[in-house]
């Protein structure tokens, strides 16, 4: 592995002096030749009285961390952490000035994240981080790893990222992942840490694999169990080669990252729309009558327990209940095309028809060989949406028209507006 670039602190006099490391995601970066948005550092052998005579501002709750009077940048002391009860709060930290930084690092999830750098650019690696880079393995440091369930989900949105790169789970932590979901400890998650992780996963370069790395650890059920009843249900051949319908929302999350890449808006959407397919009886499957309106009822209770933005929610129930229409656009009367778009609240939130175009193309090419297949529909949902948006109200108005009636007219303009691009496109 070769030689880090150095980092140095030498004209830096509030550290002068301090046994300074940079640590964790940005060491990981720096090996992988990979942009890091952030660093962190940790210092061993101070304390928080040192720190503060230094300059050094504190601002950690449970632990010392401190900010950089000049750069800003974060400095935590040493720590080591024991379990004390559920959940990933149930940590008792001991930060004393005896804390080593191989003692620290230990704490860590993931070898390639219990990395350090000293001031000369030397590599600290207690715990095999570099030789698991080079073998494209995500592997946990040490038997703690069991202790925080919030590693779960960590792991998972690492494979979304580094997937791309060639990395998988190492057999012995998915192993421990299934302890994990086993424990009952996922269960003590907060909502708000579950959509941290998975909005960070959806802005990945592979979310497909933050879902099955849950799924195959058994977490899945846990954390997202609306989703982990898909897998399983079959869904038409001859729509859907992949047939299995949790495979299909692996395809469509790639293709969501691929179109809308960082948008995890779309992702969620995405990741939702066919939640319905879990609900259909037996008796009727593969085919799955009405599950854009049975969707609705997952999609809200999903979104209630993790506590989503509204923002995330609206879009999600629209694209369920729309996106059999957007498919077959062709078919549908101006009329039908207006209350579609009234519905989706497109007049008043014009970014929401593109959007919801974008997820049905997404969930039209998210199955198995037709990741490169045209979708015309969404150009011309848009250009459906511009021609009615271009009826103005002011004609209306100098019309006299108000109340009502006023919006009777504005509807039957904006159909006939819509039909005559219609006729256009035909």
């Amino acid at each position: 592995m070769p030689r880090a670039e150095a980092w140095t602190h030498a004209d830096d006099p509030h550290s002068e002096g301090l046994a300074v490391f940079l640590v964790g995601g940005a060491v990981r970066d720096h090996l992988l030749a990979r942009p890091s948005s952030d660093r962190d550092f940790v210092v061993v052998g101070s304390t928080p009285q040192a720190m503060q005579a230094r300059g050094f501002r504190p601002v950690g709750k449970d632990f010392p961390v401190f900010l950089h009077p000049r750069s800003g940048e974060e400095y935590a002391l040493a720590r080591i952490e024991r379990k004390t009860g559920l959940g990933y709060r149930g940590f008792a930290v001991d930060a004393s000035s005896e804390v080593t930084l191989e003692q620290d690092l230990g704490r860590r999830d993931l070898t390639i994240n219990a990395m350090a750098m000293d001031r000369s650019g030397s590599i600290v690696d207690p715990y095999g981080g570099q030789r698991d880079i080079e073998a494209r393995l995500l592997r946990h440091v040490g038997p703690a790893f069991v202790e925080d369930p919030v590693r779960v989900l960590r792991v998972a949105r690492f494979a979304a990222r580094f997937a791309a790169l060639g990395f998988r789970v190492a057999d012995e932590t998915l192993a421990l992942m299934r302890q994990i979901a086993e424990s009952g400890e996922l269960d003590h998650l907060v909502p708000e840490r579950v959509w941290q992780e998975l909005r960070g996963a959806l802005r990945e370069t592979q979310p497909s694999a933050f879902i099955a790395v849950l799924q195959s650890s058994g977490a899945l059920q846990h954390v997202l169990p609306e989703v982990a009843a898909l897998y399983g249900v079959p869904q038409r051949a001859e729509f859907h080669p992949e047939v299995d319908t949790g495979r299909h929302i692996e395809l469509c999350l790639d293709m969501a990252a691929r179109l809308a890449p960082g948008d995890d808006l779309v992702g969620f959407c995405t990741l939702v729309h066919d939640l319905g397919k879990a609900l259909t009886p037996t008796s009727e499957l593969p085919r799955h009558l009405r599950h854009e309106h049975t969707g609705l009822a997952p999609i809200r209770a999903l979104c209630e327990r993790l506590k989503l933005p509204a923002e995330h929610r609206e879009l999600a129930l629209i694209c369920c209940q729309e996106h059999l229409n957007v498919h077959r656009l062709d078919e549908l009367k101006a009329a039908t095309v207006h209350d579609l778009v009234a519905r989706s609240d497109g007049f008043r939130k014009p970014q929401r028809i593109d959007q919801l175009g974008l997820v049905c193309e997404i969930d039209k090419r998210g199955r198995a060989g037709l990741s490169e297949g045209d979708y015309p529909q969404r150009a011309q949902l848009n250009r459906l949406h511009d021609a009615a948006r271009g009826v103005g109200t002011q004609a209306l108005l100098d019309a006299g028209l108000q109340g009502p009636e006023l919006g009777v007219q504005l509807r039957l303009q904006r159909i006939a507006a819509i039909h005559r691009a219609q006729v256009s496109d035909d």
